[in-house]
């Protein structure tokens, strides 16, 4: 039989590299845990891991069972967490993770009136914005995902709360300042400032540049949206993002946003959860708050 304590092994020793390192973080003896493992192989006739010179090396096997441990151990340490809430009086944790820059800016908006209408609950944000948001929630390392690319998922729903615009932000002095909207070969010459994720995330790229063939002069990354439009305004650079932080973090700046293209491009923010969660009491509350202040203009 394969239970919790095999698979915490496991995942500690992967982790921290020796068996040593692995007792020590599980109070336990070294003796003690190799123990287990070989009772364990004995039992099903397998190896785990083998000894390279000073270090281990997993098996076939042992990679896989460590697959084992990283999809089910994380729920089974979130029902945990969980349990203790409600024995405490809590009605539940939330886990919020966030797949965009700018949906942190929304969220910053979100938090303090949902954390006002439900004092209960545990709220915890994952703020990295590189992570695999869907298989973090599929992995029950999350319960929420804010993202503005939603994916088609039997065992997710999507819920789109904040429609907006994404649109190029130029200096007013820029040559193309004077545009609504501008085409993909304008941005031959420019140097483009964006978020510092892969360019298959950008719609930038995926949406407008792309398809039409054209790259910009020079592509840069900021780590911030200030950043961002502190470069703009400096003329270092033409930038992409939502035209609603323009209105809110650009208000008096020497900045144009123009449309991508003749439509533009249109996206939303859409919060992603476990099909059939919905219901469950504090993440509808944050479904019926998202909704609610998607209404309210956020300039």
């Amino acid at each position: 039989m394969i239970d919790r304590q095999h698979l915490a092994i496991l995942r500690e020793v992967n982790r921290h590299g020796s068996v040593t390192a692995a007792a020590e973080k599980m109070n336990v003896t070294q003796s003690a845990l190799s123990h287990t493992i070989a009772k364990f192989e004995d039992r099903h006739g397998i190896k785990i891991w083998m000894k390279t010179g000073r270090g281990l090396r997993l098996t076939q096997t042992g990679e896989y069972l460590l697959t084992v441990a990283e999809r089910i151990l994380p729920q089974l340490e979130h029902a945990e967490r969980v349990l203790t809430d409600f024995s405490l009086g809590r009605r539940g944790a939330l886990r919020v993770g966030m797949e965009c820059h700018p949906c942190q800016r929304w969220l910053s908006r979100m938090a303090t009136p949902y954390l006002a209408r439900w004092p209960d609950v545990d709220f915890d944000v994952r703020t990295a914005f590189r992570f695999d948001g869907v298989e973090a929630l599929l992995g029950y390392e999350i319960d929420l995902l804010i993202t503005p690319d939603p994916v088609e998922a039997p065992e997710l729903l999507f819920t789109p709360v904040f429609d907006y615009e994404l649109v190029l932000m130029v200096h007013e002095s820029h040559p193309l300042a004077g545009r609504t909207c501008v085409q993909p070969h304008d941005l031959l010459d420019e140097e483009l400032i964006t978020v510092p994720v892969t360019l298959e995330r950008l719609d930038i790229y995926t949406r407008f540049l792309v398809p039409a063939h054209c790259r910009p002069r020079q592509h840069r990354t900021a780590e911030t949206v200030d950043l961002m439009l502190q470069l703009v305004c400096a003329g270092r650079g033409v930038t992409v993002l939502p035209d609603w932080l323009l209105q809110e973090d650009g208000a008096g700046m020497p900045i144009r946003a123009l449309s991508l293209g003749e439509a533009g491009i249109q996206k939303s923010i859409n919060l992603g959860v476990r099909r059939g969660e919905e219901t469950t009491s504090y993440i509808n509350g944050f479904l019926t708050l998202a909704r609610e202040m998607g209404r309210i203009p956020l300039a």
